[in-house]
């Protein structure tokens, strides 16, 4: 997946985040692919194990886990990893749901933790419903790859804090730069926290909005490439999206695939 630079809605959500992060932070203590361009196409996902299946994970520190960045799912080599990016969005992120509970389905969703803080009630229907968190940062800045360590830091914790308070408790289990914009620091960083750095194989191409049957083409032409796939709740109209999931959840079964999550 190239980085989705440009994005107006996500320029709206840097300059929101710019003052949040600066609050949180004075707020706040924080203790400091199979490709080779791995950290900029970075596939599939992991976190810190949940207190219940699907959830997430609650009271003592989590535990580290590894910085690789994963590529597997926890269901074996027929096993797919569904996960939804840039919400939760008062629109989209319900609809996705109903798709979700209409074909049994977990996805794991990578929360933006201003969208998180804003909408805390969809935060906890993603949880209650038995689906996984991902820290998405602050602000979701596709170029926080060139910036220094200490704005990495706070992009990535504040974020966390976000999605924990909104979730009522539920820590992120995965962390997944924006546009694939991994380093070193943040992938020790996030796996320090309990949060596995979190990639992709199968980019829908749905942020682009080229039509449903072109996200679903995509999907089924790249399946082969791997197990996690990417598409959005957020960033503008994503009844593409919704009508995609309709058609290429009910394929994926008649695949012979099933749904979990990336391997930890």
């Amino acid at each position: 997946m190239v980085r989705h630079a440009g994005r107006g809605w996500h320029g709206r959500v840097l300059a929101a985040a710019l003052g949040v992060t600066a609050v949180a932070t004075a707020a706040s203590v924080w203790t400091a692919q199979a490709d080779p361009a791995e950290a900029r196409h970075a596939q599939a996902g992991v976190s810190a194990r949940p207190a219940a299946p699907g959830a997430g994970s609650r009271g003592a520190a989590a535990a580290p886990v590894s910085v690789d960045i994963a590529h597997a799912s926890d269901r074996g080599a027929r096993g797919v990893n569904i996960t939804i990016d840039d919400g939760p969005d008062p629109v989209w992120t319900p609809q996705v749901l109903r798709v979700l509970r209409d074909n049994g389905v977990k996805a794991t969703f990578c929360m933006v933790g201003t969208q998180a803080r804003a909408h805390p009630d969809l935060v906890k229907a993603v949880v209650a419903a038995g689906h996984r968190l991902c820290d998405h940062t602050v602000s979701h800045d596709t170029g926080m790859d060139h910036k220094p360590e200490a704005y990495q830091s706070r992009e990535i914790l504040d974020a966390a804090q976000m999605i924990t308070e909104a979730s009522g408790g539920v820590r992120p289990l995965y962390y997944r730069a924006p546009g694939g914009a991994f380093t070193p620091y943040s992938r020790g960083l996030a796996a320090s926290r309990g949060m596995r750095p979190l990639g992709w194989n199968v980019d829908s191409k749905d942020f682009e909005r080229p039509g449903t049957a072109a996200i679903v083409a995509t999907v089924k032409r790249e399946i082969s490439n791997g197990p996690t796939l990417l598409f959005h709740d957020a960033g503008g109209d994503r009844s593409q999206t919704v009508a995609a999931l309709r058609e290429v959840l009910p394929w994926l079964k008649q695949q012979g695939y099933s749904f979990g999550f990336p391997v930890r």
